[in-house]
């Protein structure tokens, strides 16, 4: 496995936004067929698009997102969290519960998106939607492979 650059945040919960303890991971500047890649490593229900401009996060699956096209500001881990420039070729791979938005609302770019074993998504914005949300999160099991490396991906480094 070529060695790429991964980049771990962590973030904690604001009250609104659950976000995980598990690492939203960066992988940086890996190039390849993304949509098949994911498909081949079980990452699928995948789709084409921008990232929504308002935070969000899903109680009820992990998702993996790679640039495709262009360059994207997004916030993410909620409103403690960290704004972050991506480029065409990064990877981010983030845990349920962890918020997300577009902060330019550029349509320059665009993401393929994917999640564990084809799992649908939900759309939550925030914890008082629900009194389980926290529970649901925990009970999501660890992926069975990296999105992009396969089973003994670095993904599995990260997240325990």
């Amino acid at each position: 496995m070529k060695s790429h650059s991964i980049i771990p945040y962590y973030f904690e919960g604001d009250g609104v936004i659950p976000n995980n303890y598990l690492p939203v991971l960066i992988y940086k500047q890996v190039m390849q067929d993304f949509e098949a890649t994911f498909r081949k490593n079980a990452w699928s229900n995948n789709w084409k698009d921008i990232v929504l401009p308002y935070d969000h996060f899903h109680s009820n699956t992990h998702e993996v997102l790679a640039l495709v096209e262009g360059t994207a500001k997004l916030k993410i881990g909620g409103k403690h969290g960290i704004e972050l420039r991506v480029e065409t070729g990064d990877v981010i791979i983030m845990p349920a519960g962890v918020g997300h938005y577009s902060v330019d609302n550029s349509l320059r770019y665009q993401f393929v998106g994917g999640y564990p074993n084809g799992a649908d998504w939900n759309l939550r914005q925030s914890l008082e939607e629900d009194a389980l949300i926290l529970d649901e999160i925990g009970n999501i099991p660890l992926p069975t492979t990296d999105p992009i490396f396969g089973v003994e991906g670095p993904l599995f480094d990260y997240w325990k």
